[in-house]
């Protein structure tokens, strides 16, 4: 092969550029020399030479810069005697720099594809863009991508081959299991011929992000689809952290960090939702206000710290089973949470809410010295009213945990509006009717 090729950056019909590329991209020619020149010495000239591969860039009418660049860079280059034909033949070069060409513009098109996924929001729309990007330009049985940081498993198969995807997923990624998976199944998966998955690590500079695994739909896909995945890996980090950084943000903005509760802001929002579904298919919902009783005298007594203590064991009871996980659980503000039961009537909100203040009055929360701090909690039911807005909603919650304060504290108080829906009340429970305009409320039943 030739020891160096010196060309013109920019050439009627062929650029030298194109000539760089073609030559690295072959590997009879990939370790030539080569200098590009250009008549105007600009930044810019520079840029795309180095981008372009060549090893030196040298403005013309420098022809002792150019002497002494080639000698420098052949005395550096590894020399090989063998040489070997263009691969394709005597295809024409300027055939061959236009194949060369839409090989980098499809490669191109495809990480700007993928790049355009950091917009996606959240880890499951990026996946679900993802499939549906990738179902278009390859065929596979299954496509799956894990993270590191949060133990994510998302996989895309075909009909029918869940449980052998996750298997055979489960197999190629090692050591732990997810944390939660996402199963997308349908046609663009192509179910096939059982073949070997292929593999890469996607990287985020030098941070690991996760890992992407494909498995061809047929015996033959598989080289064709090493390069595509490869690129894909490299594309794939910054979307994914971008993603992650999203839903984080978004967690700390509506989550309370003392409890790791829903914060007030993201529940009234939740909840504007959540009444517009009940208006729509007449399904209940039932509201619970729940107030710690003497809080006050509890941070005077035990001390700041020992308060803490107790709102963080109320956030961790209500998020660790004394609610469904179909319900919302919220820190409403100070020592108030609330719990929205869905689909929940009264006689159901009763039940709950009589559990959950047994519960609080069992809980053990100690101060600094060890001793055990008394919690209790007062609280007040209300079941929704079509056509009311969510302020009147909670209103009446509140009137009621406020009757359950005034009645003895650790106890439960309904507000219902017609005394004959008065379901069967347990002890420290009280229902009560609506206040009528300019009058107090009415009690109805006592047992306590």
């Amino acid at each position: 092969p030739p020891s160096a090729v010196v060309a013109d950056l920019w050439m009627t019909g062929v650029s030298g550029l194109q000539v760089c590329r073609l030559l690295r991209s072959e590997p009879a020619t990939a370790g030539i020399v080569i200098v590009l020149s250009s008549e105007v010495d600009e930044p810019r000239n520079r840029f795309w030479a180095d981008r372009a591969g060549a090893n030196a860039y040298v403005p013309k009418r420098r022809t002792g810069e150019i002497v002494r660049t080639l000698s420098k860079a052949i005395a550096s280059s590894t020399t090989d005697d063998f040489f070997m034909q263009l691969s394709g033949g005597t295809v024409d070069i300027r055939d061959r720099i236009a194949r060369q060409l839409d090989a980098a513009l499809f490669d191109s098109v495809l990480a700007a594809e993928v790049r355009s996924l950091g917009t996606a929001g959240s880890f499951d729309r990026l996946f679900d863009l993802f499939v549906q990007f990738m179902s278009q330009v390859a065929r596979y049985r299954w496509l799956a991508i894990s993270t590191e940081r949060d133990g994510r498993l998302a996989i895309h198969h075909a009909v029918g081959e869940g449980e052998l995807a996750l298997a055979e997923i489960e197999g190629l990624f090692g050591d732990r299991p997810p944390r939660s998976v996402l199963r997308v199944e349908d046609d663009d998966a192509v179910a096939g011929q059982r073949t070997v998955p292929l593999s890469q690590p996607i990287p985020f500079g030098a941070e690991l992000v996760g890992k992407i695994a494909i498995c061809p739909s047929s015996a033959g896909g598989t080289e064709n689809l090493r390069p595509l995945l490869q690129l894909v890996a490299r594309e794939l980090g910054g979307p994914i952290r971008m993603a992650s950084l999203v839903e984080e943000s978004e967690r700390l903005a509506s989550t309370d960090s003392l409890t790791g509760l829903m914060n007030r802001r993201s529940f009234t929002r939740v909840m504007g939702s959540e009444i517009e579904r009940a208006q729509r298919y007449d399904h209940p919902l039932s509201l619970v206000l729940v107030d710690v009783d003497h809080f006050k005298s509890v941070n005077d007594t035990h001390g700041h710290a020992a308060g803490d203590r107790v709102l963080a064991a109320l956030g961790q009871l209500l998020g660790a089973g004394n609610v469904r996980t179909s319900d919302v659980a919220a820190r409403w503000g100070g020592e108030e949470f609330v719990v929205a039961y869905l689909s929940t009537g009264l006689e159901g909100a009763r039940i709950a809410a009589e559990r959950l203040r047994a519960s609080i009055a069992s809980l053990v929360v100690e101060n600094d010295r060890g001793e055990r701090i008394p919690v209790t909690a007062s609280l007040g039911v209300a079941v929704y009213v079509p056509g009311e807005d969510f302020a009147s909603f909670v209103d009446r919650a509140d009137r009621g945990m406020y009757r359950s304060k005034t009645g003895g504290r650790n106890r439960v108080t309904l507000l219902i509006d017609d005394p004959s829906e008065a379901p069967s009340a347990l002890p420290a429970t009280l229902i009560m009717q609506p206040e009528p305009e300019g009058a107090g409320a009415r009690r109805l039943t006592s047992t306590h």
